[in-house]
């Protein structure tokens, strides 16, 4: 198994660049690098997108039960954090599920009920429903979402949030390569518009600070 950075920058002053999972790539800019943000200035805290808030994807995929599940309507007016991984992460998505894991268990019960934390694969291919329920159970996440389905469908509703995923590679000796970008989207209750963005270098503090506010819809 073998992973590849892929990542897309955002102006803050200087170029940020966000950082897929572990290994290392080009680090270039494919994305939109003209984002108005603010925040981000130490390491683990949001990125506020001020004037460039993200539209939630449009997806309707499988979740971890077989059952159909539309994102939109099934998170419209309620916080929700979006991530784009896979299980046979050796790195980063583990950590980045985990650390949400963690954070969502200090919150009060009111603050859990409200809060949607969506995991979309990008390896459909091995992550079946079942794979994924226990990998996100054994990160904490018993109550998270997990997505699976259409590779094409993924990457397409994953492209307008700035966040770039490719088709898993076998490589000849039977490793794959599974490039995506690792940020973690906010979606705000008010407008249902993703509003915050999350590197790999949040810590479970952070997120444990910031979520209330997210789910009031208040930019930490």
């Amino acid at each position: 198994m073998r992973t590849k950075i892929l990542g897309s920058a955002l102006v803050v002053a200087a170029a940020l660049t966000l950082t897929a999972c572990g290994g290392s790539g080009d680090g270039g800019d494919k994305g939109d690098s003209a984002a108005s943000v603010s925040g981000g200035r130490k390491t683990g805290q949001a990125i506020v997108l001020n004037n460039d808030a993200k539209t939630k994807p449009d997806l309707v995929l499988t979740d971890t039960e077989g059952k159909k599940y539309d994102l939109l309507k099934e998170t419209k007016g309620r916080p929700t954090l979006v991530f784009f991984g896979y299980t046979h992460c050796p790195d980063v998505c583990p950590l980045t599920m985990s650390n949400l894991g963690i954070a969502v268990s200090k919150l009060s019960k009111a603050e859990r009920e409200k809060l949607r934390v969506v995991f979309v694969t990008t390896d459909p291919e091995r992550d079946t429903p079942q794979r994924m329920r226990k990998w996100l159970d054994a990160q904490g996440g018993k109550d998270f979402v997990g997505l699976t389905g259409d590779f094409d469908t993924i990457q397409a509703g994953a492209k307008p949030l700035g966040i770039f995923i490719e088709k898993p590679k076998k490589e000849k000796d039977g490793s794959v390569i599974v490039n995506h970008g690792a940020q973690v989207m906010g979606f705000s209750p008010k407008d249902d518009k993703g509003h915050w963005i999350y590197t790999t270098s949040t810590s479970p503090q952070q997120y444990a600070k910031d979520l209330p506010k997210i789910i009031k819809g208040e930019n930490p």
